[in-house]
C-alpha cells in the first residue's frame, strides 16, 4: 500500500470520527442534574464507542504484528497495520472530543474517564500498525 493509499485513508479516518463527534460533543454539553453511577449519558456512550473503536484497532494491530512475524498466515500484515492505525486514529479523536467537551471530572457522567482511556487504546493501536507498517517496509 503506497504512502498515498494509506494518508487518504488516515484522512478518512478523521473525517468520519469528527463528523461523528461533532453530535456527541453537542449532546454531552447538555446533561442532566442528578446522574447516576450506572446512567448511561450520551457523553459516557460516545467515550464507550471511541474505546471499542480503540481496543478493535489493537487486537487487528497485534494480529497484523504476529502475521508481520511470520507466526500466523503468510504475508506481511500492512493491510491490518492500515486498519489498525484508522481505528486508533478515530478512536483517539472522538476520545479526545469528549474529553475536551467534558465540564466535569470523573463521576459526573460527561465520560471523561472513558474519553481518556480511548485516547490511550487509540494511541497504543496507532503505535502497532505503525510498528507493523515499519516492519514491512524492512523485510520487504
Amino acid at each position: 500500500m503506497s504512502v498515498r493509499r494509506l494518508l487518504a485513508a488516515a484522512s478518512a479516518a478523521l473525517l468520519a470520527g469528527l463528523g461523528l463527534a461533532t453530535s456527541a460533543a453537542a449532546h454531552v454539553v447538555d446533561q442532566p442534574a442528578g446522574v447516576g453511577a450506572y446512567t448511561l449519558t450520551a457523553g459516557r456512550l460516545w467515550s464507550v464507542v471511541a474505546a471499542l473503536l480503540g481496543l478493535a484497532g489493537v487486537v487487528v494491530g497485534g494480529l497484523a504484528l504476529a502475521r508481520s512475524t511470520g507466526r500466523i498466515g503468510t504475508g506481511d500484515g500492512r493491510g491490518g497495520a492500515v486498519v489498525a492505525m484508522a481505528a486508533g486514529l478515530a478512536g483517539a479523536v472522538v476520545g479526545g472530543l469528549v474529553v475536551a467537551a467534558a465540564d466535569g471530572g470523573p463521576g459526573t457522567g460527561y465520560g471523561i474517564v472513558g474519553g481518556f482511556v480511548a485516547l490511550v487504546v487509540g494511541l497504543v493501536a496507532m503505535v502497532l500498525g505503525g510498528l507493523v507498517l515499519a516492519r514491512s517496509r524492512r523485510t520487504g
